[in-house]
């Protein structure tokens, strides 16, 4: 395992960038593009999309067999974008335009959800091996990307996987005080007495750190309430996930969190940035868990100065 090259917080390379996003969401249309749309609140922050974007569908079959759909789009290095527990990959929707024209993304939907299968069984381990099975899957060895459980899962999946690069958004893990967390049973608790909307709130609130998820601009229509089995078995992975002294990946890793970010997860971002031996951690002003969606043009700049900067590591 290579030695410890940088450490320490960056500044933030698109700190001086505009902050726009809609709070409406992408649709497809019949032939296979992601129409978008522009966007004009009136102030510096506004942002215009490119209204068509082209991707393709495409499959890749797990070790276990389960079949895990996924568009790829764009042109450059192939990045790959693994969404957090309470998502698709729609969750992209606000960031792939200011990555797309940089890099080949290639968005799965995480097994259980979307167009991907699922299996009787699950593991952690499972999702590790569907990241593999998309790395393998890439032209060139890929940057991933993973936020909140796909961070986890992007984490699990690296020490075996010919990766560059890891980019984690404050990565579904728990250290210290933390490791007591019930969140799992308590969101049990709520689904099984016939409340998955509570459950979900419970995610919202305790998992992701947002106190008033009824205020947020797509609650509910566009809760993916269906998902919450999903969630509970993937927090029951996260409070089973204990982080090694000695992680094993001997790759560059950026390490983002947010200002307003939950203190469990920015917790594990400063905890596993002293485990890594080669990683870096970018804080991002003004914002919370959710950044890829507030803050888009935030996080593609520092993904793509990180990139820059390690391209000719040695």
């Amino acid at each position: 395992m290579s030695a410890k090259r940088r450490k320490g917080v960056l500044s933030n390379e698109a700190e001086s960038l505009q902050n726009g996003v809609s709070d409406e969401p992408c649709i497809r249309s019949s032939e296979g593009r992601r129409a978008t749309t522009a966007i004009d609140d009136g102030s510096r922050n506004s942002l215009v999309r490119s209204q068509f974007t082209p991707y393709s569908m495409q499959t890749v079959t797990s070790a276990d067999g389960t079949t895990i759909a996924y568009e790829r789009e764009g042109s450059g290095p192939p990045l790959i974008l693994l969404h957090g527990g309470s998502g698709t990959r729609q969750t992209w929707d606000a960031l792939r335009p200011h990555l797309a024209d940089d890099f080949t993304l290639v968005v799965p939907d995480r097994r259980g959800r979307g167009d991907s299968g699922d299996a009787d069984e699950y593991h952690l381990d499972r999702e590790a091996a569907d990241a593999r099975a998309l790395v393998d899957a890439v032209d060139g060895d890929p940057t991933v990307f993973g936020h909140s459980f796909g961070g986890l899962v992007a984490l699990a999946a690296a020490s075996e996987a010919d990766i560059d690069r890891l980019v984690l958004y404050e990565p579904a893990i728990l250290v210290g005080e933390h490791r007591d967390d019930d969140l799992a049973d308590r969101m049990r608790e709520r689904l099984d007495a016939g409340d998955p909307e509570n459950a979900m709130k419970l995610f919202y609130r305790n998992g992701a750190g947002i106190p008033d998820p009824e205020r947020l601009p797509f609650w509910p229509d566009g809760v993916n309430f269906d998902l919450v089995d999903t969630v509970i078995r993937e927090n029951y992975a996260v409070e089973g996930y204990d982080l090694s002294e000695d992680v094993d990946v001997d790759v560059p890793t950026l390490l983002l969190t947010g200002e307003h970010g939950p203190d469990h997860l920015r917790d594990a971002v400063f905890e596993l940035d002293e485990r890594l031996p080669e990683s870096r951690i970018a804080a991002l002003d003004g914002v919370g868990h959710a950044a890829t969606d507030s803050a888009p043009d935030r996080v593609a700049a520092e993904i793509r100065a990180f990139v820059r900067a390690t391209e000719s590591r040695g």
